[in-house]
């Protein structure tokens, strides 16, 4: 009888250890929990949390209803919160070299092999004291859609003159330096009550999500082509991620790269089903092309790279890196 007390009492002081060494990350994310992004990094904590099972735990706290998206950045490194996923965008201002990503056309798996996340994570941790840990749903562009017919010139340029367009800081500096246009930036929660109002009748947006987000009730055109790339990522507290054991850390980077790639596969398909969706209810594609085309492309990734040197010559630690980012994102 001693003996069972005792395996009792043993067994029940290595479940209490065990659950007192299990260490939480808390989490938000920038977008709605509707949106496809969202969900991929929803589908991303599941993976850490099926895997890190007694070691590390990711505790979702929600999203732009929790804390601003606006300010998730600065809650991660202040340690308000351990995680967020967020565009790098929406700390630019922190740190320009998120535009490498905007304007890659490269996947995340290409680049974290070649050594480009490895660069982008010291520069982060370096400017901003957060890791970055991983680049999901990447190879996802973005269009320009329309509530109505674009217009062309006599050349088939793209004549933005008399459109109300919503910005964003990924694609002003191509909006506003190479295009023209007046924008109106607006968060991305605000944009379906601006289409609604006649506020905006115009948008960049990516090539997924317009459903999730509704918008296609009012934007009725897409124009191609393509352009950029999304800067989805997850940034930790660097003094959070360092004090997590080595394993958990293991865990949860592992997960990520494999993330990384998984999710990149996975929205090239939704991609696909939302484009047939979309013109199955009437959406119409315009198509800008020869020299039009070239040009667009091309300003659209060169009016970004200068944004992203000006910016890194403005900061103590210069521009030193602006080649290397390009080499390692950008296949010319």
């Amino acid at each position: 009888m001693k003996n069972t007390i005792l395996g009792g009492i043993l067994a029940t002081t290595a479940l209490a250890g065990t659950a007192y060494a299990q260490e939480t990350i808390t989490a938000v994310h920038a977008f709605p929990e509707s949106l496809i992004y969202t969900k991929s990094f929803l589908e991303f904590v599941d993976k850490v949390n099926d895997a890190g099972d007694g070691v590390v735990q990711i505790e979702v706290r929600g999203g732009p209803e929790a804390i601003g998206m606006f300010q998730q950045p600065d809650a991660v490194r202040a340690g308000v919160v351990d995680m967020v996923y967020t565009p790098g965008s929406f700390y630019a201002g922190a740190l320009p070299e998120k535009d490498a990503l905007v304007t890659s056309n490269k996947v995340a798996a290409e680049v974290r092999e070649n050594g480009g996340i490895a660069l982008i994570d010291e520069i982060h941790q370096e400017k901003m004291g957060v890791k970055y840990l991983g680049w999901f749903d990447s190879g996802v562009c973005y269009n320009l859609w329309t509530r109505d017919e674009p217009a062309l010139d006599d050349s088939g340029n793209l004549d933005v003159s008399g459109l109300k367009l919503r910005g964003n800081a990924v694609y002003n500096a191509f909006f506003t330096d190479y295009l023209g246009a007046q924008v109106i930036d607006l968060p991305t929660t605000e944009v379906y009550a601006a289409l609604e109002r006649g506020v905006v009748d115009a948008t960049g947006w990516t090539q997924i999500g317009l459903i999730d987000l509704k918008w296609n009730e009012f934007l009725n055109y897409r124009i191609e082509p393509c352009f950029f790339s999304t800067d989805l990522g997850v940034i930790v507290n660097l003094e959070k991620w360092n004090s997590l054991s080595e394993e958990a850390r293991t865990i949860v980077q592992d997960v990520a790269i494999a993330h990384e790639k998984e999710s990149a596969e996975k929205l090239g398909a939704v991609r696909d089903e939302d484009f047939k969706a979309l013109e199955e209810a009437g959406m119409t594609v315009v198509t800008l092309e020869g020299d039009a085309a070239d040009e667009y492309l091309a300003a659209a990734v060169q009016n970004t790279w200068d944004r992203m040197k000006s910016l890194m010559e403005e900061a103590p630690q210069g521009a030193g890196n602006y080649d290397k980012l390009i080499e390692l994102f950008y296949d010319k």
